[in-house]
């Protein structure tokens, strides 16, 4: 196996139920020819995914992010987007072992790219209806909207895209329940590259 090609393989392996181990995945990994590899133990439902955030914020051109399964990368089509995105923005590319058709580095790869996006659109507009819909039934029925004790990462990573999508922080604060300045502050933090750095440290 070409040695420049293996190191540009950088491996994520991520379990989620108590007293499950990374060993298969990391062998697994290990053979495709990893070099590195980011070990998580978190719940896919767990927003907090610190090893994902390093491999994201240490991404290079020319890399390929391997996973086992995209269940082991991503909890829904929004979340895989964001990161498949985030991935091939930094000139990197991303392959699934068990669905050599996610590949980016191929056609069909770039075609699914596509499709995600789509999908991700519609999984946007109907969290967004349904979240209208919530506010209007609770508003009807006397209950005080208050503002949420969190705004979880996959909600930063909405919120985002959304503003990203031209939509006003007004709007996106309406949709989330939360104020325009909560907002603005979530937006400037990933300006700012506060948010998801996935800039090259300098060294």
């Amino acid at each position: 196996m070409n040695t420049v090609i293996t190191r540009r393989k950088v491996g994520y392996a991520r379990v989620s139920t108590v007293g499950q181990t990374l060993e298969l995945q990391l062998t697994t990994l290990k053979n495709f020819g990893c070099r590195h590899i980011y070990r998580e133990k978190a719940s896919g439902a767990n927003t907090d995914r610190p090893e994902l955030c390093r491999l994201l914020a240490n991404l290079k051109p020319g890399q390929t992010i391997v996973v086992t399964r995209l269940d082991r990368l991503a909890r829904s089509t929004f979340d895989l987007f964001s990161i498949i995105k985030t991935i091939s923005d930094c000139k990197a590319q991303f392959y699934s072992l068990a669905e050599p058709w996610t590949d980016t580095n191929t056609s069909t790869g770039r075609l699914m790219l596509a499709v995600l996006g789509g999908l991700a659109d519609v999984e946007r507009d109907l969290i967004r209806t349904r979240t209208a819909e919530g506010r209007a039934r609770a508003i009807a029925q006397g209950r005080h909207m208050g503002r949420p004790s969190q705004i979880t990462d996959s909600q930063r990573q909405e919120i985002i895209a959304l503003r990203q999508k031209g939509e006003t922080l007004e709007a996106i604060a309406t949709i989330f329940g939360v104020s325009g300045s909560t907002i603005s502050r979530i937006v400037r933090k990933k300006i700012n590259g506060h948010h998801f750095n996935h800039k090259r440290h300098k060294t």
